[in-house]
């Protein structure tokens, strides 16, 4: 079964797997300790410390190993703030970082920080000016992935680095770290072992050294007092030597995969109607694409490519279970449902691809058939229409939306009545991709509802 959700989690290096059962019998005692087994399990920890700092651009004494990369955000957020107290109390952030970001951004905010999140392009891009723009004399932290985990979208870190002065900058390398270079300006960066083929339960957490940072956790002698409690050493050995060995196939591997994200990329637009492939289309990581398919539940096409032998996962949470749209989709002004994420493992073949493009119009045009989407036109003369989809959760507005605007006039107005949050970047998104107007919102009272908003789509005049 092709496996296509390394964005997830990479399947374990070969590397891994040797370094992990070599260290289990070397590594296994507490590195703190100075009988000979424990300077045995120091010297490994060691080492791979020495690794990983020379492969992510940073001193060893600069890195400590935390339980995940979500921790490895938490603890580089929150005590990068404490440390730089002096300076405020304001953190910065762009609207389409990981949850752990956001979330820790949110606890900091209800105990009296402040927090601000900037806006990104269609594309889920910053731009360097506009993030330096944000900065407020309090500011203490600015936080900026490298590349985004849902779209692939690389951010202008160096840039933005260079235009916000000496204000600390945390970088999220999750997605980035092993396949691509380290980018430079960063005073903070954390990364994730099982993003790059290491075990999982290993994140790492480097802070330059002169960068002011004060632990968030009560004090612990280990790992330089950041991180508390009994480390694992074999399982960081691992991670170190995945990390070296996937740095040092990343320019072949990266080239080969790229040349597959481009063949998907072009042919889903061709093969798909009513698809649109949404991210970056040049800066962007080499193994991941997103694309977001019309009239389609995202959590139904993600099962139905299972069944059908494809591990993909979707750009959005908003399925019918968590009713949550994407924050970063969201944040694009894209499509919030229907969204397919493949992201290639090393080893990947052209095979593997292609048969998914052979699987993938069939199976959306299953899911798609019983929605009578196909049917003719009903005579387009309506000048207004009020669709009342109260109670139905995305994509189903849409779906209706797209069934019933052919019997309005061109330049005829729909408003669709929808209390489902996710309709609000989905109407205006579908309006985009297929070129008739969003004309805003109003309250859906206003069209006879009790509650509700009223979405206006005006349609485009025929071509």
């Amino acid at each position: 079964m092709p496996y296509f959700d390394a964005a997830s989690t990479a399947p374990l290096h070969p590397v891994a797997r040797q370094a992990l059962l070599a260290a289990l019998d070397e590594g296994w005692a507490d590195p703190a300790r100075l009988h000979r087994s424990g300077r045995q399990a120091r010297m490994l920890l060691d080492a791979a410390r020495e690794t990983v700092g020379e492969v992510l651009g940073a001193r060893a004494d600069e890195i400590v190993f935390t339980a995940s990369g979500t921790q490895a955000v938490q603890l580089g957020v929150l005590g990068a703030l404490r440390g730089n107290r002096r300076r405020g109390a304001h953190l910065l952030h762009s609207a389409v970082e990981h949850s752990a970001v956001l979330h820790t951004a949110e606890r900091w905010a209800a105990d009296g920080g402040a927090a601000t999140a900037v806006p990104v392009d269609r594309h889920g891009r910053v731009d360097a000016g506009e993030f330096a723009a944000a900065l407020r004399p309090d500011t203490a932290l600015a936080v900026l992935q490298s590349a985004n985990h849902e779209v692939g979208t690389l951010q202008p870190v160096a840039e933005t680095a260079a235009l916000i002065g000496d204000v600390p900058l945390l970088v999220d390398a999750a997605q980035s770290a092993g396949r691509l270079p380290v980018p430079g300006g960063w005073s903070v960066l954390t990364a994730s072992a099982h993003k790059w083929g290491g075990p999982a339960g290993v994140g790492v957490l480097a802070v330059r050294k002169g960068v002011r940072y004060s632990s968030p956790l009560p004090a612990d002698d280990r790992e330089g007092g950041r991180v508390p409690g009994f480390v694992n050493v074999p399982a960081i050995v691992a991670a170190a030597a995945s990390l070296r060995a996937v740095r040092a196939e990343a320019e072949t591997e990266n080239a080969r995969l790229h040349e597959l994200v481009e063949l998907i990329r072009r042919r889903v637009p061709q093969l798909v109607p009513a698809a649109e492939v949404v991210g970056h289309p040049e800066l962007r990581l080499p193994h991941l694409v997103t694309f977001s398919c019309l009239y389609v539940d995202g959590e139904v096409l993600l099962g139905e490519l299972d069944r059908a032998g494809f591990a993909v996962n979707s750009g959005s949470s908003c399925t019918s279970s968590t009713l949550t749209p994407s924050h970063v989709l969201a944040a694009m002004g894209v499509l919030t449902e229907g969204n397919v994420r493949v992201s290639l493992p090393p080893g990947t073949t052209a095979a593997d691809v292609e048969r998914f493009l052979d699987v993938l119009p069939r199976v959306v045009a299953d899911i798609r058939a019983p929605l009578g989407l196909d049917l003719p036109a009903p005579g387009g003369t309506a000048e207004a229409l009020v669709l009342d989809t109260l109670g139905k959760r995305c994509p189903l507005p849409v779906i209706e939306l797209a069934k019933r605007i052919p019997g309005v006039a061109p330049g005829g107005r729909v408003a669709v009545l929808s209390d489902d949050e996710a309709a609000r970047h989905d109407i205006p998104a579908w309006c985009e991709m297929c070129g008739h107007t969003y004309a805003g919102e109003a309250p859906a009272t206003e069209y006879g509802a009790d509650h509700g908003t009223a979405y206006l789509v005006v349609r485009a005049e025929d071509r």
